[in-house]
């Protein structure tokens, strides 16, 4: 080639990667997005959980490391982590269970209040509730709502004398009262009691009185509005429980009670520790 021959021009281009034209930030905005998304999952998770739930994550993360070494009552009620591990007896997991019961809610408190409220307004429009409002007795406990029906001393309230048959004058009371509880969504629990006087026989006695007075009671009240299983249980107590304990022969001992159990509350009566099996150890 002379020298006067001008020499080519030779351009190079380097090509470029796919990324280089804008680096790999989207990668970290998209990071920053699906974790956005996992909390917000998790919260909508988390709300739609029961009480006892949302006091365990939260009781995890005050004190994780208390948490962790000591256990807590998570998802699984009755044992101290989310998965059964065997070697926990079945009295342990009841009395983990027992102990991580929670109380009444003030929603439950309010709408029971508000229930007795409803149903006071609805006997006063009873002709009978004049001649028996003595007699009855609306209390708000520990186990939910009380009503007290109980006897007079000069003439009977709701029960013939001696017998579980329900006066037709009084019976208007238990009708109204059985409308009222029907539409709320608590299980109930009715009690019959007696008084010292009545001793009965060895065939019939107060231990027979009073449970046949609780089931006639249950027999009216879910023919009047009561919704199907309402009624927990039934007992008979006899004259073990008198109310009035200085005087176990006042009238007003004998008596039925109704008691409206808060749904909190309802789960502890199922919850019955287990211990060791005494047969099998008795038979070894």
């Amino acid at each position: 080639m002379s020298e006067n021959q001008e020499q080519p021009i030779i351009v190079r281009r380097k090509k470029k990667g796919h990324g280089d034209g804008h680096g790999g930030a989207w990668k970290v905005a998209f990071a920053d997005f699906m974790t956005a998304m996992m909390a917000f999952f998790l919260v909508l998770w988390m709300v739609g959980q029961k009480d006892e739930v949302k006091q365990a994550v939260a009781g995890y993360f005050r004190d994780p490391g208390k948490f962790e070494s000591q256990g807590g009552d998570l998802i699984f009620k009755g044992s101290k982590s989310p998965l059964k591990f065997e070697g926990q007896s079945p009295g342990a997991q009841k009395k983990d269970e027992i102990k991580s019961s929670q109380g009444p809610t003030t929603a439950e408190k309010t709408q029971l209040t508000l229930a007795a409220k409803k149903i006071l307004e609805e006997l006063k429009k009873q002709k009978a509730f004049g001649r028996l409002k003595d007699n009855i007795k609306v209390q708000l406990t520990s186990e939910g709502l009380r009503i007290i029906l109980n006897e007079s001393e000069n003439s009977p309230a709701f029960f013939e004398p001696g017998s579980a048959k329900l006066l037709q004058k009084s019976a208007i009371i238990l009708i109204t009262i059985a409308r009222e509880l029907g539409k709320l969504g608590n299980r109930i629990v009715i009690e019959g009691h007696t008084d010292a006087a009545f001793g009965g026989d060895k065939i019939y006695s107060n231990w027979e009185l009073s449970a046949d007075r609780a089931n006639s009671a249950r027999a009216l009240m879910e023919v009047s509005g009561l919704h199907e299983k309402q009624i927990r249980e039934v007992r008979g107590f006899a004259d073990q429980f008198p109310m009035l304990v200085q005087d176990p022969f006042d009238a007003r001992n004998r008596r039925i009670t109704l008691v409206v159990l808060y749904q909190s509350r309802e789960q502890q009566y199922d919850q019955v520790e287990v211990g060791a099996d005494l047969m099998a150890e008795i038979i070894d």
